[in-house]
């Protein structure tokens, strides 16, 4: 009985080792490199924590000048500030001053928005777009420009505008009023401009020129305030 027992056994053994050979080669083997089980909700937190939530109100903000982007060196760090005016004058202490309000502040970033605003305003004022202008003008620069855009419009007038481009944009001035910081900007650009009248004959401008424009601008926005845009508070044409 005991020779039978072992024998028995032994058979059964042997049994348990080959169904255990035949599952390995079936099921494989972990070796270290498998890729983990699928978790829909892991997945999920990391494509969150990569592209950010599907809104954002900061989305729906244009700074007008631009500012410094969230996150970057203020001008000060960055060495910026001395670019755009020489360290030890008037106009970089100025800047300083609007710098130490708003830490966002950048005056070369601030610069390229200000080209941009410049573009659209002359555009929108030569085509009558008041809600464009709305946006990007004071109240009382905005008055002013409608005014003459409805006096336009009465006589009949339309304007023929091209942009051209933009020769030169620099700041010449900036201060701290109270809250408010001012940066006034010189642009040089070139326009080609016609003003008809309700028959279409040519009453101001040429079509076929190009114009040298130069234009004192300043623009200003509380520090205090939420909303980043600046907007347009006075202007100043150079003959």
């Amino acid at each position: 009985m005991g020779h039978m027992f072992d024998v028995t056994t032994i058979i059964f053994l042997v049994l348990a080792v080959v169904i255990f050979l035949r599952l390995r080669s079936v099921l494989g083997k972990r070796t270290g490199h498998e890729r983990p089980p699928f978790d829909p909700y892991s997945a999920r937190d990391r494509d969150s924590d990569v592209t950010g939530p599907a809104t954002n109100s900061d989305d729906n903000v244009i700074p007008l000048p631009g500012q410094t982007p969230s996150g970057s060196a203020p001008a000060s760090e960055s060495g910026t500030l001395d670019t755009v005016a020489p360290e030890g004058s008037a106009l970089n202490e100025a800047l300083r001053k609007i710098l130490s309000a708003d830490r966002s502040f950048d005056p070369q970033s601030f610069v390229e928005g200000a080209r941009a605003a410049y573009e659209m305003i002359v555009t929108a004022f030569a085509a009558g777009d008041r809600k464009t202008l709305k946006n990007l003008l004071s109240k009382d620069v905005y008055d002013g420009f409608v005014a003459a855009i409805s006096d336009r419009e009465s006589r009949g007038e339309t304007i023929e505008s091209t942009f051209v481009g933009i020769d030169k944009a620099e700041i010449v001035e900036a201060a701290m009023k109270g809250s408010t910081a001012q940066v006034t900007v010189k642009f040089r650009s070139e326009l080609i401009s016609a003003t008809r009248d309700r028959d279409g004959a040519i009453v101001d401008g040429d079509p076929n020129a190009v114009s040298d424009v130069t234009d004192i601008w300043t623009f200003a926005r509380d520090t205090t305030s939420r909303d980043p845009n600046w907007k347009l508070v006075a202007t100043e044409s150079v003959d």
